[in-house]
């Protein structure tokens, strides 16, 4: 909302709580906040129509107008902030006698002065309001019967390039026609529908069009049709019409109608291009007769959400780096440099090789991302550094080439479709340097700090609401996802969409970067400074920044040296010192207690070894992140943080007592207990907000089970200790939370078998499992296996002691979720059946015991383990333990799971070696094979 409003809508908000709250404000001042307060209500629902026009359509005087006022509400808001921060002052110490009067008297006196400066304030701020009213008013020209000029629609420039120009688009045109053909007579009887979806670019329409070309003579009627942001939905069904048909509707009423009872008994093939909203699709579904002669229909969407409601989502690639190549210097090139009809794949200029491969790199297989970068290059001279200085621009927001402006267009039609709210939150993207790799949590926690993200649904928090935001830019393809064990941790931004949005940010001075290429130009304000590299001009450019209204300061490793002082920094909410070394710097922390607004701070592997005592002055903090430093302890006036959800800290650093003052946090990581701190175990039951819990232990406590029973609304647990000190049922009476998704409990408890809190019914969203259990049986599987959103099992058996004495069976429909899995100290045989893991892709066993295994029948490898009835199997390794079986009954276990491997029709990377000691001759062989 920030990019569109400002900071309107807190500033409005904020106004209310002067007028409601007891500030005592001088005689007339709210009367002056009410108008304040009308006039600026008035102003943001103008601003909210300004920002649904893209900036190269807006009005001159509108454009300006509106940043002014977002400019204006910054001010506003920092003026209110540091008044209410003065205001309230700071009620913490307990002060007695003479000297809590003595104090009492200054403080009055302090909050007098603060009242009449706040008076001074808001009628000046009246004043600025006015004037930025008047001159809108006072310049603005009449231009209502002015005809503006309808602007093309940029992606027309790319849609009529010939089919023969086309590269790297056989495979995915092949595999959606055979997808679309496919199947058994039952469903060639049925609509078959394909949702094309991907990023801006990508050649979505391109393959759709491809397609539809390839088999549109194979039906009775086709049509093609583009719905785009605003269609005309009826002039859209009149199109579909006259292609399917060959005639102009003879209904202008009821064209749904007419077009349903035409193709009542025909088969059909339709593309539906560009579809924004599910409400679009459902009014052309409605147009369309029921599914019962095998008709195909293909849509193209960049919303992944879009494309699972209209069924059959597939997920277009980049193109190959090969094809990339082809694509880049045919359109630079031409087709002249063809050698026996192969396609280009090597720059026929040795000279250009490197700086085009590092372009294409930028380019990421986006199709558009190529073809604009060509075009920018084809009127170039072939020359290295013109094509280096080309390359450091593009990326940076500053190039004002016309293809990358259409580019530019073409992906700003996703920037502007997205909700307001949602805006700040892509522009913010832009703190991050080219190809980083941007953690999820930290991100959403510093939207939080931000203000970006408001609580608007009772019961749902700001983090799990910063967690369906990062998830819809995913959907919309503005970011990319990257995943750890198969869970999204991280994303990326694509170059070209990071160009997009810094130059967005440069434009609305949203943020000021200083990169290692060529940087935004700082204005006069900066509001949000991200430094990325300190090159010499960064260096001198240092002297004349004004942080004053400053709201985040982002600084890299590579400009450690440019961290700013602090003291300058009034209205900071947001810093984030990551990976900047800050142990000879003892003085950048010095004024960290004076940051009274700030909101997240960001000390993660800083190289510091203590926090200033001052830190308790920071009574709006809501995140600390300090891991991955040597702080041991934690300074006592943490627990006057009352505002605290997120602290994150080191395995080895240990808090202070009164850690359950901090009533609202939600993720504590990693929470360190030993004999030191034992007492805070009881302190840990009063946190009833945490979702997310991280302990380390030194031995098992009892109290801890009967604290973690009152924690209802933990989503993620890991209980950490030495394997050997395990506790022994110390978890069997939990009482489980509801939401549970994570459960790491492997390396601190044995459960003498699976706790009946194992169960489907009562963790229907645990996704990760980590569990010990002395003993297990096949119904214990079979529990497991029917856990519906089950996708990572780590899962041990105290196979040395207790354990199992024969294998087991994965039955037909057990983990349909489930990713993958790793079995310790399981013993042979462990056959999957058809039906069984039908997601898998990773299978480890470690200490896999052949106990037993001279009983089984070996003849010509023919123990079949069920590995070909995983069909998504990717990656297999096994680790063969001997007890009581032989050499031989050895080679024949790894003979018989290594053909299995090699026979799987997906050939998954497998490793199978054998680490034996045997009973009989106490002889130990090793055989390590890592294919």
């Amino acid at each position: 909302m920030e990019v569109v409003t400002g900071a309107l809508p807190s500033v409005i908000t904020k106004l209310g709580d002067l007028l409601v709250g007891e500030y005592k404000l001088q005689k007339g001042v709210k009367g002056e906040i009410s108008f304040l307060q009308a006039e600026l209500v008035s102003m943001k629902g103008a601003l909210e129509k300004v920002s649904n026009t893209p900036a190269d359509q807006l009005d001159i005087q509108d454009k300006i107008w509106a940043k002014d006022l977002r400019e204006l509400s910054y001010d506003i808001e920092d003026n209110i902030d540091t008044f209410m921060v003065r205001g309230e002052g700071n009620e913490q110490a307990k002060l007695r006698g003479i000297k809590k009067f003595i104090d009492r008297s200054v403080g009055l006196f302090r909050k007098a002065k603060v009242r009449h400066g706040i008076a001074t304030e808001i009628r000046d701020i009246k004043l600025r309001v006015e004037e930025v009213a008047k001159r809108h008013d006072r310049y603005k020209l009449s231009n209502s019967n002015v005809a503006k000029p309808v602007p093309i629609d940029p992606r027309l420039l790319y849609q009529y390039d010939k089919v023969t120009e086309l590269v790297g688009i056989e495979e995915a045109r092949d595999e959606v026609i055979r997808i679309l053909m496919e199947g058994n007579e039952v469903s060639k009887q049925q609509d078959k529908i394909i949702s094309i979806v991907g990023f801006g670019g990508l050649g979505k329409t391109t393959l759709a069009d491809v397609v539809y070309k390839k088999l549109r003579a194979q039906f009775e009627c086709a049509a093609f049709v583009s719905v785009s942001q605003t269609p005309d939905l009826e002039e859209l069904l009149k199109r579909m019409f006259c292609q399917l048909v060959g005639r102009e509707s003879n209904k202008s009423s009821d064209v749904a109608r007419e077009l349903r009872e035409f193709l009542e008994n025909k088969r059909y093939f339709i593309v539906i291009d560009d579809i924004w909203y599910i409400s679009d699709w459902k009014m052309i579904k409605h147009a369309l007769p029921g599914d019962n002669v095998g008709n195909k229909i293909i849509t193209t969407t960049r919303n992944l959400n879009i494309a699972e409601q209209v069924g059959g989502a597939y997920n277009l690639q980049p193109i190959s780096l090969n094809n990339s190549r082809t694509l880049f210097f045919r359109r630079i090139f031409g087709n002249g440099n063809k050698d026996n009809n192969e396609d280009i794949v090597k720059c026929p200029d040795d000279e250009l090789a490197e700086v085009s491969d590092r372009i294409l790199k930028k380019c990421a297989g986006v199709p558009l991302a190529i073809v604009t970068m060509a075009s920018l290059l084809a009127c170039k001279a072939r020359n290295k550094m013109e094509w280096y200085e080309v390359y450091n621009s593009v990326g940076t927001g500053l190039e004002n080439n016309l293809d990358v402006k259409n580019m530019r267009k073409i992906l700003s039609f996703s920037y502007y479709e997205l909700p307001c709210y949602l805006r700040a939150c892509l522009l913010y993207l832009s703190m991050f340097p080219e190809d980083y790799e941007i953690e999820m949590d930290r991100l959403i926690w510093m939207w939080i700090g931000e203000g970006f993200i408001k609580c608007e649904e009772a019961g749902k928090s700001l983090f799990e609401l910063g967690e369906s935001y990062f998830n819809m830019l995913i959907n919309r393809s503005m970011i990319r996802p990257l995943h750890d064990d198969d869970m999204i941790s991280r994303c990326r931004v694509h170059d070209m969409v990071l160009d997009l949005i810094r130059s967005l940010s440069s434009e609305e001075n949203f943020i000021t970067v200083l990169s290692d290429v060529r940087g935004t130009s700082p204005s006069n304000t900066i509001r949000r400074l991200s430094l990325q590299n300190s090159q010499e001009s960064h260096v001198m450019a240092k002297a004349t920044w004004s942080l004053q209204h400053a709201r985040s300061v982002v600084v890299f490793p590579a400009a450690a040296s440019l961290v700013p002082p602090l003291a300058c920094c009034r209205v900071l909410r947001v810093l984030d010192l990551k990976g900047c070394n800050l142990s000879r710097a003892n003085s950048s922390l010095r004024y960290l207690g004076n940051l009274h607004h700030l909101r997240y701070l960001g000390l993660n592997r800083t190289y510091i070894s203590q926090l200033p005592e001052e830190i308790g002055n920071l009574q709006l903090l809501q995140t600390l992140h300090v891991r991955n430093n040597k702080i041991s302890r934690l300074p006592s006036s943490v627990v006057l943080l009352r505002k605290l959800i997120c602290l994150y800290i080191g395995g080895s650093t240990r808090v202070p007592n009164g850690i359950g003052n901090l009533t609202c946090l939600e993720q504590l990581l990693c929470l360190r207990i030993d004999d030191f701190n034992r007492n805070i175990i009881e302190e840990l039951g009063q946190l009833t907000e945490l979702r997310q819990l991280h302990i380390v232990l030194d031995e098992w406590d009892d109290k801890l089970s009967e604290c973690l029973c009152k924690l209802q609304k933990m989503q993620k647990l890991d209980i950490r200790m030495d394997p050997s000190q395990r506790s022994i049922s110390g978890l069997d009476a939990w009482v489980t939370p509801r939401h549970l998704r994570l459960l790491d409990i492997r390396f601190s408890c044995w459960f003498l078998t699976l706790p009946a809190w194992v169960n489907p019914l009562l963790l229907p969203d645990l996704t990760n499992l980590h569990i010990a259990l002395r003993e297990l049986h096949q119904a214990h599987l079979k529990i497991l296996g029917r856990l519906p959103a089950l996708r990572f099992l780590e899962l041990e058996v105290d196979n040395k002691n207790f354990g199992l004495l024969a294998g087991f069976v994965v039955s037909a429909g057990a983990f349909p979720c489930l990713v993958d899995c790793y079995f310790h100290q399981f013993v042979w045989p462990v056959v999957f059946q058809q039906g069984a893991m039908p997601r898998l892709r990773g299978l480890l066993f470690y200490e896999f015991y052949l106990r037993g295994v001279r009983r089984l029948a070996w003849k010509d490898d023919s123990l079949d383990l069920g590995l070909k009835n995983l069909p998504s199997l990717e990656f297999v390794r096994a680790g063969l333990r001997c007890d009581g079986a032989g050499k031989e009954e050895a080679e024949q276990a790894k003979a018989a799971l290594t053909h299995e491997a090699e026979m799987h029709p997906n050939h998954p990377i497998h490793a199978i070696n054998i680490r034996v000691e045997y009973d009989d001759d106490d002889d130990e062989y090793d055989d390590d094979d890592d294919e």
